[in-house]
């Protein structure tokens, strides 16, 4: 708390002394130029009060609004995506806005009946042979507190250009609390180029969850990207494709060896939105992989074609109910299933005949609901996701993952504006290709203060 006091003792002080010190006027291309800085300050439900004890404030409701209508409009909404800031700074004809903001998280829980050996709800990551070491675990972790800054540029030539960075303090061992650059991206005219979350997920189509991986089926990965979306009639319809810095993970033997890349992975879609402010949509997207690697045999390089689509969406279907869904199918795409992310299938030797590789065929899916008690107060949500990995010519190895199911149910509650609470109950499983498997259960609290 001291620390974000410093904060705002040192933005009060920009905002009261960069406009004192920029009374001059500059000549810019012909025109004036005034760099006097304001500060905004609005509140969550996206309307904007005045902060008493600065001087220097919006000298209208007109330009407040303006600056905070541009924060809203721009702001991504899904999984795991921030609030608008409470604090904006912007000139006075608002050319340049920037806001400052993040949230403090406190997650505890209680693994019980089996313990997922993770810090986020794995299943993947459960042990499948139960001992005296994994049968229990109690967790506190505030890693996945957030700070951010975002930045609107009205541009005369390019339009609005969006300038956003993010992160967290999950960059380093278990409970390390070493800071993590989550996003770092910059968009105009539809383009989109930097590290940003891949193009696959569809980030309004997972529920909110305590657990910070979500779903197992879901896809919630970052990329270094660049991407082009296009929306027309009146934003109904939307289309993407992007060009992403491919991952790999495969299972190699004494036959193959790991390579660079050398082709971005190329994910697509296109999305129909209806209702009230578009509240509701269904997306198509498709992901087209080339994965190289060395044959250690021939000393020639070889490569493997991966590809996946999904089919995904969110439906408001009353103010007091909305559906989430995701499902997808593919071949050597585990970056784009979050269970099998870095799990090394997407492909494996052939068990058949070693010396030759092969892309392993996977899909999941997941669906959930949540109810609004009390709209934008109290909500409950549950859920079903599951993930599986087919045999392709047999299995690899007795051990290799062939399917995890994720089950969870919660209850949200917002204290005030900036301060929620919830819990939550979750419920695991992981089965290997011989059929040996163990389940997991965990127990959750959140307290969450955004400032």
């Amino acid at each position: 708390m001291r620390k974000l006091r410093h904060l705002l003792a040192l933005s009060f002080i920009a905002a009261c002394a960069l406009p004192v010190s920029a009374q001059r006027h500059y000549r810019m291309h012909g025109s004036d130029f005034q760099p006097a800085i304001y500060l905004i300050a609005i509140e969550r439900n996206d309307s904007m009060y005045h902060s008493p004890t600065s001087r220097y404030i919006a000298q209208s409701n007109t330009a407040a609004r303006n600056v905070t209508v541009e924060f809203v409009e721009t702001r991504r909404r899904g999984f795991q995506q921030v609030e608008d800031p409470q604090f904006i700074f912007t000139t006075k004809n608002n050319r340049f806005s920037l806001g400052i903001g993040g949230y403090v998280n406190l997650r505890t829980s209680y693994d019980f009946m089996g313990a997922v050996d993770n810090i986020d709800f794995v299943p993947y990551d459960i042990p499948v042979y139960s001992d005296y070491a994994n049968r229990q675990r109690v967790m506190m972790d505030a890693t996945t507190s957030r700070i951010f800054t975002k930045a609107v540029i009205n541009s005369p030539m390019l339009g609005p250009v969006i300038a956003f960075v993010d992160m967290d303090f999950r960059g380093g061992a278990e409970f390390s609390y070493t800071p993590r650059l989550r996003s770092a991206y910059v968009s105009l005219l539809g383009f989109t180029a930097g590290r940003d979350i891949t193009t696959f997920c569809d980030l309004e189509a997972a529920p909110t969850t305590i657990d910070f991986q979500g779903p197992n089926a879901y896809n919630f990965n970052f990329a270094t990207l660049l991407r082009y979306e296009h929306s027309f009639h009146d934003r109904h319809f939307k289309v993407g494709v992007a060009a992403e810095m491919p991952v790999v993970s495969g299972t190699y033997d004494e036959n193959f060896r790991p390579i660079s890349q050398r082709v971005p992975d190329i994910p697509l879609y296109c999305q129909y939105a209806w209702g009230e402010n578009r509240s509701s949509h269904f997306r198509a997207s498709a992901v087209l992989r080339n994965m190289y690697l060395n044959n250690a045999v021939s000393g020639e390089n070889t490569s493997l074609l991966g590809w996946g689509v999904q089919a995904s969406g969110r439906v408001e279907t009353c103010p007091y109910f909305t559906l989430f869904f995701n499902g997808v199918y593919g071949k050597g795409i585990t970056p784009y299933i979050q269970d099998l992310t870095g799990s090394g299938l997407d492909f494996t030797p052939n068990p058949v005949n070693p010396e030759q590789i092969q892309t392993m065929p996977m899909w999941g899916w997941q669906a959930a609901g949540q109810v609004n008690i009390v709209p934008s107060k109290l909500f409950v949500s549950g859920g079903y996701s599951t993930v599986r990995v087919n045999m392709c010519n047999g299995y690899y190895a007795t051990d290799q993952y062939k399917r995890g199911t994720y089950i969870f149910g919660n209850i949200f509650y917002n204290l005030t504006r900036n301060c929620k609470v919830a819990a939550e109950y979750l419920h695991g499983s992981r089965r290997n290709m011989d059929d040996s498997h163990n389940s997991a259960n965990r127990l959750s609290i959140m307290i969450q203060y955004n400032f």
